[in-house]
């Protein structure tokens, strides 16, 4: 049995279904017993807990033969990597003592830098935390996900524009949830020795013209890319809601793309997805 830590989210659901189709056992780990449903109904046995729970959680931990981690966004009002340092320990310090023999940590690409990529500094530390801690650890270091697109779709719809602080017609990598939880399980009965890096992209680059013919062709209405600056990004942010701190850090990362740190370590051994564009894009419309 594996335990798949933020089940009811999009990646850790899409793991968690990832195994169960190739017959494991699915432990999933969530918050409360309603965010468990969708996976109950399909015979994952449901263990609601406070990941920050050490306890509670190196007890969810024992007997298993592994884990799927990530860290989850905390809430805007939140220090993000501080929040970010909380979850991890627990993780670490929880997988030690369940003597888990089998990790796979959802990273990013980018993670291999300590400094200058916003959120991603959280993967950074995070594997640096993670080394060594099981018999087998595979970061999983993920391209841009597609469904960052999602916030922006809303307002496309009123605005018929896709804002984008980069260039808008270079291909970059990108993946959907259903390929990053599909390299995952895999990850898990792969059960490589030591500690090892898997990255993983979509079937193919996308441009963020790319992205804008897909969402005028699901939302049926025109929708064109159009270049902002970093600084009129932070001034969307702060206008959805978020906090002028965890704009920057986002904006930080947009900043991080445009500089060409968001690359893979290892390009010519990417893993690719199969899952289509337009596919991965309609579960956000």
């Amino acid at each position: 049995m594996f335990a798949v830590a933020g089940a009811s989210g999009r990646v850790g659901a899409k793991t968690a279904e990832g195994l169960l189709r190739r017959g494991q056992k699915v432990r999933a780990l969530v918050r409360s017993a309603e965010k468990g449903d969708a996976l109950s109904h399909r015979h994952a046995e449901i263990s609601v807990l406070d990941l920050l729970d050490t306890d509670a959680l190196t007890k969810a931990l024992t007997g298993l033969s592994g884990a799927f981690f990530l860290i989850p966004t905390p809430p805007p009002e939140r220090d993000f990597l501080e929040a970010a340092d909380a979850m991890v320990h627990s993780f670490v310090t929880a997988t030690k003592r369940a003597k888990l023999p089998t990790v796979v940590l959802l990273s990013s690409v980018g993670a291999q830098h300590p400094s200058g990529t916003g959120p991603i500094v959280a993967q950074h530390r995070a594997e640096k935390a993670f080394a060594g801690i099981a018999k087998s650890v595979t970061f999983l270091r993920a391209a841009e996900p597609l469904e960052a697109w999602g916030p922006l779709l809303l307002d496309a719809l009123d605005t018929g524009k896709l804002p984008f602080a980069g260039n808008l017609h270079s291909p970059f990598p990108q993946i959907g949830a259903k390929d990053v939880g599909d390299a995952a399980a895999l990850a898990l009965e792969e059960h490589v020795a030591g500690n090892r890096f898997v990255e993983v992209a979509g079937a193919q680059n996308w441009s963020v013209e790319d992205v804008a013919k897909v969402v005028t062709s699901l939302l049926k209405t025109q929708i064109h890319p159009v270049e902002i600056t970093p600084e009129a990004e932070v001034a969307w942010l702060e206008k959805s809601g978020l906090p002028p701190a965890r704009a920057a850090l986002l904006a930080e990362r947009t900043r991080a793309h445009a500089r060409g740190l968001l690359h893979f370590a290892h390009p010519s051994e990417v893993r690719r997805g199969t899952t289509p564009l337009f596919d991965a894009l309609a579960t956000l419309v």
